[in-house]
């Protein structure tokens, strides 16, 4: 028989979705939670998840999951708090009545487009798994003309601090006369990863939206805007089996 999984009473609540952990362990030592009818103040007092009752400010901690797609727009950071101050993408929410969600994956300041947040971390963590995540597709306009050559090298990839950078699949959108857009498609993601295989070959990024995870497509979501995602989208980008 499988033991009763047990973990402590902050992260308990992030698990749940409540808060994030570090704004849950303040709860906890203000006085704000019970367990099982009694206070804690140890952000690390031990929960049997389904066996022990929780109350956060006098009432029973219940979850109703939310799953949520923004169109991120440029020069917001993706994090709950910044130290440096900078806006967050929870300022495109900060009038929405929506529970407490956290990012799926991240999309670095310069970059637009697609972003997930949600309060179930499995669901999450089976996004950005990239053994069994679904693939995310960007437009990226790069300051090139790119030719086959460089095309062919980004799906070869190279190797560029600590791990191996490619393109699962990249292909050209449109070309100017200075510049151009590209298609490219990873199964999974690194820090920088686009910017970082393109700078590696010399080339500069102009802009880079997110424009789709899986068969989820932004769509018309405007710039800053965001909508809740139906239980066919959110089962969608599961993997199959799951």
């Amino acid at each position: 028989m499988t033991p009763p999984r047990r973990h402590g009473v902050a992260r308990t609540l992030s698990k749940l979705g409540i808060c994030s952990r570090t704004e849950a362990a303040k709860r906890v030592r203000a006085g704000r939670v019970k367990l099982n009818g009694r206070v804690v103040l140890d952000p690390e007092h031990p929960v049997v998840q389904g066996r022990d009752r929780l109350e956060l400010d006098g009432s029973a901690v219940e979850v109703e999951r939310c799953y949520v797609m923004l169109n991120k727009p440029r020069g917001l950071v993706t994090t709950v708090s910044d130290e440096k101050g900078r806006d967050t993408v929870y300022r495109c929410l900060e009038d929405a009545e929506l529970p407490w969600l956290a990012p799926v994956g991240r999309l670095d300041k310069a970059s637009e487009g697609l972003l997930l947040l949600c309060n179930d971390p499995e669901w999450a963590a089976s996004i950005t798994d990239p053994a069994v995540g679904p693939d995310k597709t960007y437009h990226v306009q790069v300051d090139t003309l790119p030719d086959a050559e460089l095309l062919n090298s980004m799906r070869l990839g190279l190797d560029a601090g600590g791990g191996h950078l490619h393109a699962k699949a990249v292909r050209l959108l449109r070309a100017g006369e200075r510049n151009s857009w590209l298609e490219v498609v990873l199964d999974e993601g690194r820090n920088r990863h686009i910017r970082r295989l393109l700078e590696a070959h010399g080339v500069g990024v102009l802009r880079l939206v997110r424009v789709a995870v899986g068969g989820l497509q932004l769509g018309d979501v405007p710039k800053g805007g965001w909508r809740r995602l139906d239980a066919g989208e959110v089962a969608g980008l599961l993997p199959a089996g799951r």
